[in-house]
């Protein structure tokens, strides 16, 4: 039986049923060709836009790296268009089994033996258990929210003056990692890293962690010539858990021994058992949390500095004139009156989403529908979406590849529906137990408005260097205005 991603039958027949374009060429030796053009010929962004212009679709068959000594197939049919990727988040139709990294899935020994919520599809029972659970520790720390990343962020400025100061230049995410990761740990356990054995370590222990599971992404950028070793080393093999078993027993020991009350709200409420909860929590916590601020923040910064003065001098005088009428407070309601500021926020993960990849599997046969055309998906075939060209789609955005501060300000809010940085809808969407959508969807978008708010109270304006580096952006600060 076929069903539909669109509500309404007749809308199909508007457009002609195509077969879906592309291949994955030889057995074996396609998946290599393709993996090479992606890490090494190509590149992320030219691999699909080459495919694309060839077969004049933004559907097409694919593979996608490691390849088969990794995972047991890297077959994809990519979606790269506003119209078509959603089907992707219709968790009736679509499997999110352990899909999280893409087309492998890293050994539970680096989770200490669980399946972890992130890898589970809502049809699993313990899904709705552990998203529940994450759901109620968030909100039990909901007034905790504002205060903390206010001091957080606090001890990281000083921290970026001193360095600027000292060496005329500062890296902005080694700071950023390490106020992340001090928020993070104090949000869920109530105390700073550096009172406990991790002492300020913590960053540098989840990175250890987080490199090998997601090293079959990944290239260093070394020299085309070098390209040959590197792929031997990172995309062909898979590394085994023993080799961060140290660094992930430290920040377990750190959490389990610190994490008091969250697990006995696990235990307690959710009947988990807490060496469960713990392994959860961790990830939560470093790969969902850690990780994702480690690409959110560099990003937003390097799309700030580069609106410019202008753009600066709108968001400090939204930020100032808002926070002097709550009497001189940064609070919800205030943060929701700065209309620019959370413009500025939704373009950044527009642009630059910091997970930009979706896959799920087909649970039966599936119609979809791009701008141009209607394909059939079959039963059991993965499906990947690409959100750096889904966010950019000529369709729906007005000059796509620039970045535009107001964007979704005033009648703008009403391309929020377009935003899928959060493995769903921002507009409208919630993250549920029937679904994949980020439990922490509200408080990134949270999160990023604070970090605007508390930089442009203090200073006017900057300037930085930016580059890229392994998955995410990388920011030094070049000049920094204080406020006037």
């Amino acid at each position: 039986m076929v069903s539909s991603s669109s509500s309404s039958s007749s809308s199909l027949n508007n457009l002609p049923l195509k077969p879906i374009p592309g291949d994955y060429g030889w057995p074996f030796f396609g998946h290599i060709k393709d993996r090479y053009d992606y890490f090494y010929n190509q590149g992320r962004i030219n691999f699909f836009k080459t495919r694309m212009e060839k077969y004049q679709s933004t559907v097409f068959r694919t593979n996608m790296p490691p390849g088969v000594l990794i995972p047991s197939n890297p077959k994809v049919i990519a979606l790269l268009d506003a119209k078509s990727f959603p089907i992707i988040f219709d968790t009736t139709k679509v499997l999110r089994r352990d899909v999280l990294d893409g087309t492998y899935m890293p050994s539970t020994a680096y989770t200490g033996g669980y399946r972890v919520c992130a890898y589970l599809d809502p049809s699993e029972p313990n899904h709705a258990t552990l998203k529940s659970y994450f759901a109620a520790l968030l909100a039990s720390q909901h007034t905790k929210f504002i205060p903390l990343f206010q001091s957080s962020t606090s001890d990281m400025f000083l921290n970026l003056e001193a360095q600027l100061s000292k060496d005329g230049k500062a890296y902005f995410n080694t700071l950023s990692d390490n106020m992340s990761f001090n928020f993070v740990f104090e949000l869920f356990c109530g105390k700073s890293p550096s009172n406990t054995k991790l002492g300020s370590k913590g960053p540098s222990l989840v990175t250890l962690w987080l490199f090998p599971q997601l090293a079959p992404q990944i290239t260093l950028g070394v020299p085309k010539f070098l390209g040959f070793a590197e792929d031997l080393l990172l995309h062909t093999f898979s590394y085994p858990a023993i080799l961060v078993k140290y660094p992930y027993k430290k920040l377990y020991d750190a959490f389990y021994e610190s994490a008091a009350s969250a697990l006995d709200l696990a235990e307690g409420k959710f009947g988990l058992s807490r060496e469960e909860a713990c392994h959860n929590l961790l990830f939560v916590a470093g790969f969902n949390a850690f990780g994702g601020m480690k690409l959110l923040f560099p990003a937003l910064i390097k799309w700030v500095a580069s609106g410019g003065e202008e753009l600066h001098r709108q968001l400090r005088n939204e930020i100032r004139t808002v926070v002097k009428e709550s009497e001189g407070t940064v609070t919800f309601a205030a943060l929701e009156k700065m209309t620019l500021t959370k413009s500025v926020v939704y373009e950044a993960l527009r642009i630059e989403p910091p997970v930009p990849y979706q896959y799920g599997k087909a649970k039966e046969d599936i119609v979809i529908q791009s701008h141009d055309a209607t394909f059939e998906i079959k039963k059991g075939e993965m499906i990947f979406g690409n959100q750096n060209f889904v966010g950019k789609d000529p369709k729906v955005f007005e000059n796509p590849e620039e970045f535009v501060g107001h964007r979704f300000a005033g009648e703008g809010e009403k391309l929020l529906k377009y935003l899928y940085w959060s493995n769903g809808r921002q507009m409208d969407d919630h993250p549920t137990a029937e679904n994949k959508q980020c439990p922490g969807k509200d408080v990134v978008v949270l999160m990023s408005r604070l970090m605007l708010v508390e930089f442009f109270l203090r200073y006017d304006t900057f300037t930085v260097d930016a580059s890229t580096v392994l998955l995410g952006s990388s920011v030094t600060f070049k000049s920094l205005t204080k406020a006037s």
